[in-house]
């Protein structure tokens, strides 16, 4: 994406550890509303800031949002996270705190795994020896 550089893979790691580290909590200074995920979290393009500067299509997480849901507010809260289907928005309509943000560090380490799978395979193809054609000529 051209407005986000980051690693993708940096990212999520970086959100798992927020969410860990109890990032969504209420704080006292916000006790008058819930921290949303992603919207609240430095892994947003626009956190801490008082107006959306930044689009969400720029956002290197869009590749995780299911392309008819690209067109969203808040498209980040339709990513899939289960196999159900249940995105952060539905955990906000039908779920607790609780639910969503198991489900949410669940998508995460899933995700970051995949990634470091896929990552790995690359290495190892980038590695292996490349083979060697002679060209053979007939009667020789």
């Amino acid at each position: 994406m051209p407005g986000d550089n980051r690693d993708v893979l940096e990212i999520l790691e970086s959100e798992l550890r927020f969410l860990e580290s109890g990032g969504y909590r209420v704080s006292p200074t916000m006790e008058w509303r819930p921290k949303f995920i992603l919207e609240d979290s430095p892994t947003c393009l626009n956190y801490a800031s008082l107006q959306r500067l930044l689009p969400c299509s720029e956002c290197a997480l869009m590749r995780f949002v299911p392309q008819d849901c690209c067109g969203e507010r808040i498209p980040c809260r339709h990513i899939p996270l289960n196999v159900e289907g249940y995105t952060v928005d539905t955990f906000y309509r039908l779920g607790t705190q609780e639910e969503l943000e198991v489900a949410w560090a669940g998508w995460l380490r899933n995700t970051i795994q995949q990634l470091e799978r896929e990552s790995a395979q690359q290495q190892g193809e980038s590695r292996a020896p490349k083979p060697s054609y002679s060209l053979a000529v007939a009667g020789r």
